[in-house]
């Protein structure tokens, strides 16, 4: 790569710059893409905690300006992702559970008791705190938020990711965990563990646990960031972040391999006149993208950090010009972006999507093919849900790779961090009139 192609020893213009070809996917996998121990641009890292790393990391021009950016977002008054700018107040209606299942409010409590009151002062926020917006992705700190994980007691550790393992489904626990790990195993392969592994992450509670009442927690660091709510026993898990730089090790599989076969079934799926506008651009550096449609650190994906207001319109294929059977199949990779809502949860919010499946729309960036990377979003009132295939940052790759993947959900008009759900119990309005099962 060429001095003028680099933009901080991190990211290059490649990731952004338009191409008129395809960006092909070859047989290589990311092994070919681990860089030299001796790399200048990784070995100045080596022997640095994370305090100093990001101290650091945070100094050169470019992530000023990108910090500032965001920062910029981060002082907005929170309004929710939206398609036109306006909050629509028709979905999102909160109902009770009959029965509000008490173990996350019963692994909260006990979390607690471990804790100094240094450390209580530190993890609590109010359920309505702006603190909710401060998470980020990157490996290096932005904002200080709750305790950090390897800077805490093991047995502290394993208290407060018990009231994670509690809060959600044990599928969608395990995927959470398996995310942190493939953090660990990045930080193994580029030989910098204290920057990152599988304890590089803040958690926060928010409120005052109890099984009815508004509470929540929330977990982040470089590639997992999950904000759970549970509002009268409705529980909210969003907004979610999850990727992995490699997404895969030599025993295991990429980390949304069942989302991508469906996701690349779907796409196959469709007609030539379905594809017309299911796939917007051809290519994930399609040079008919408007200007600042590229991202330098999230490429493609819209609903990343600090992105709560963002205005994104809707794009793609109605799911009212899909088939039943391509229904399903989008159905079934929206299901696994709701994997870590615990059933009936996820049942709950499905059934929201399906009653929004004319107003839901299904955008393709890429071949259909599975021979290019791709982007995928799924877009209604209720859900948004992207997956991002990106360029390398501690591997090489100047290039997309479905080797590094970046996942988002979020509940548009409102409701990430529950916030449309908080509002409802507070004030007694919009609230439904029958209770979840």
């Amino acid at each position: 790569m060429s001095a003028d192609q680099d933009i901080d020893g991190f990211f290059s213009t490649a990731r952004v710059t338009a191409r008129e070809e395809g960006v092909t996917l070859t047989d290589e996998d990311y092994r070919a893409h681990v860089p030299d121990p001796d790399d200048p641009d990784l070995a100045q890292w080596r022997g640095l905690g994370y305090e100093e790393f990001s101290a650091r990391k945070r100094e050169p021009g470019f992530v000023q300006e990108l910090l500032a950016s965001w920062q910029d977002l981060y002082d907005e008054p929170f309004v929710g992702i939206t398609s036109d700018g306006a909050v629509r107040d028709d979905v999102h209606r909160l109902v009770p559970v009959a029965d509000p299942d008490p173990a996350p409010a019963r692994a909260a409590a006990r979390a607690l008791e471990l804790l100094t009151t240094a450390e209580r002062d530190a993890v609590r926020h109010p359920v309505d705190s702006p603190r909710w917006r401060a998470w980020s992705n990157p490996e290096f700190v932005i904002h200080r938020a709750g305790l950090r994980l390897e800077d805490v007691a093991p047995a502290v550790a394993e208290a407060l990711l018990g009231v994670v393992e509690a809060s959600l489904s044990a599928e969608g626990y395990e995927r959470v965990r398996e995310a942190m790990a493939l953090n660990g195993f990045l930080g193994e392969l580029v030989g910098l563990p204290e920057i990152m592994n599988d304890r590089s992450y803040w958690f926060s509670l928010f409120g005052e646990p109890s099984p009815d009442g508004a509470w929540g927690w929330q977990l982040f660091g470089h590639h997992v960031a999950v904000s759970f709510v549970s509002v009268a026993g409705r529980h909210v898990v969003a907004p979610v972040f999850l990727g992995a730089e490699p997404a895969l090790t030599d025993e295991r599989p990429p980390l949304f391999a069942a989302r991508e076969e469906v996701a690349l079934a779907l796409a196959a799926s469709l007609d030539a006149v379905q594809r017309e506008s299911a796939v917007v651009y051809a290519s994930v550096l399609d040079p008919a993208m408007p200007p600042g449609r590229l991202h330098p650190a999230d490429e493609r994906h819209v609903a990343g950090a600090f992105r709560d207001n963002r205005v994104v319109p809707y794009e793609g294929i109605r799911g009212a010009s899909l088939t039943d059977d391509q229904w399903a199949l989008l159905r079934t990779v929206v299901e696994d972006f709701l994997l870590l809502l615990r059933q009936p949860q996820r049942r709950a919010l499905l059934e929201e999507v399906d009653a929004h499946r004319d107003e839901t729309w299904f955008a393709w960036y890429g071949a259909t093919d599975g021979s290019q990377p791709f982007y995928l979003r799924v877009h209604s009132p209720v859900v948004l849900a992207e997956l991002d295939h990106h360029a390398g940052v501690w591997l090489t790759n100047r290039l997309p790779a479905r080797f590094h993947v970046h996942t988002t959900l979020r509940l548009p008009n409102g409701n990430d961090y529950g916030r449309a759900y908080v509002a409802q119990q507070r004030g007694g309005s919009r609230a439904g009139s029958h209770v979840l099962d």
